[in-house]
């Protein structure tokens, strides 16, 4: 008899395609797909690398200032396979296109220059781009979160506003005006960004403290991903992940319509479990049902999601794991439905890049 849950899957498998390692001491600190063949990594001194996906080899490059790259967006222009891309870089967010004759460019190549921080103690931490590709969101060091509206490149400070670092920021798929962002005071924050305030929070030390557990790092938020049917995912400093449920898109039908809230930090529809005795500084979904996440020193494990059909429980399924072997720290990981990237730095110093392909 066929399996009648959707949500199930069968076990998959990566294997290790390619390990690449930078020629020079510095870390890669981001990573970013452009098109389906191309790489793009940032490092702790400021420079930009697309990687050829086939060759493996570097095609284009930037060479930065210094400063750490510490997010990339890529943004797909008609009439090229070279993707835009927007880096933050200390206090700024630039714009490089990429498919220029010269293939090295330099830091003041850039289109854009957008300064979000003018605090002398502030950098600008993380980036993310909505869904409809109309606004980049940030957090910085300081704990602000903002909004840059790209047609217009103007920066919005929100009130929306951590105690200490916001490290994640997501937008909500079908949702151009609301974003979930992370923060080192271990709270996150769904914001409305047209009125500026905040619709719903979750404090995971409070929920660790009801529980009466006992940690070795407090739950700081490290990592966070939003799936395309609005399930959210968040890995903490204490070795936990967290789902929530709450805002999962229900196809429509005659008898459901679509929910006018996103519910997806509600306690009553979230699920937490220990899955590391260490930072989960990176978390990604493939898909709706398979995400795959990273400790701080490189222990990878791919996830299946399996949905109880009456009860609403949800069953994590451990499918694969791996310890990057030449990677000591991570700081960057992406997936895409085939491949996990992921992005730190080996004992020399120098950076390293693992790619992963589904067997």
């Amino acid at each position: 008899m066929p399996d009648e849950n959707p949500y199930s899957h069968p076990g998959v498998s990566f294997s290790l395609l390619q390990s690449l390692t930078t020629p020079n001491i510095w870390q890669i600190t981001a990573l970013a797909f452009g098109h389906a063949g191309h790489l793009y990594a940032g490092s702790d001194n400021g420079d930009l690398r697309v990687y050829d996906l086939s060759s493996f080899k570097v095609i284009r490059a930037v060479k930065g200032n210094g400063k750490t790259i510490s997010a990339i967006v890529c943004i797909k222009r008609p009439g090229t396979e070279f993707r835009d891309a927007w880096v933050t870089s200390g206090k700024q967010i630039l714009k490089y296109r990429l498919d220029t004759p010269k293939l090295v460019q330099t830091y003041d190549d850039a289109l854009e220059t957008v300064t979000v921080v003018s605090d002398e103690d502030d950098d600008d931490d993380e980036l993310a781009l909505n869904w409809e590709k109309t606004h980049l969101a940030f957090g910085t060091d300081s704990g602000s979160v903002g909004v840059i509206d790209l047609s217009s490149k103007t920066v919005v400070k929100l009130k929306t506003k951590h105690d200490v670092m916001c490290g994640s920021v997501e937008w909500i798929p079908e949702r151009p005006r609301e974003l979930v962002s992370g923060g080192c005071d271990a709270i996150l924050l769904h914001t409305d960004i047209v009125r500026d305030e905040v619709i719903s929070k979750q404090n995971l030390a409070s929920l660790s403290a009801q529980e009466g557990q006992i940690a070795m790092s407090p739950p700081f938020i490290m990592s966070l991903s939003i799936a395309s049917n609005g399930i959210i995912a968040a890995g903490t400093a204490d070795g936990k992940l967290w789902l929530g449920f709450g805002g999962e898109k229900i196809p429509s039908t005659s008898k459901t319509k679509r929910k006018s809230k996103w519910g997806g930090l509600d306690l009553e529809q979230a699920s937490v479990v220990s899955v590391a005795e260490a930072p989960i500084v990176a978390v990604a979904f493939h898909s709706p049902t398979q995400l795959t996440l990273s400790t701080l020193k490189g222990a990878i494990t791919h996830y299946n999601l399996i949905y109880g059909n009456d009860t609403g429980a949800v069953v994590y399924q451990a499918v694969w794991h791996r310890q990057c072997e030449n990677m000591i720290k991570v700081n960057a990981l992406i997936v895409d439905e085939k491949r996990i990237v992921v992005g730190g730095f080996d004992e020399s110093g120098k950076g390293v890049i693992d790619i992963w392909k589904m067997d």
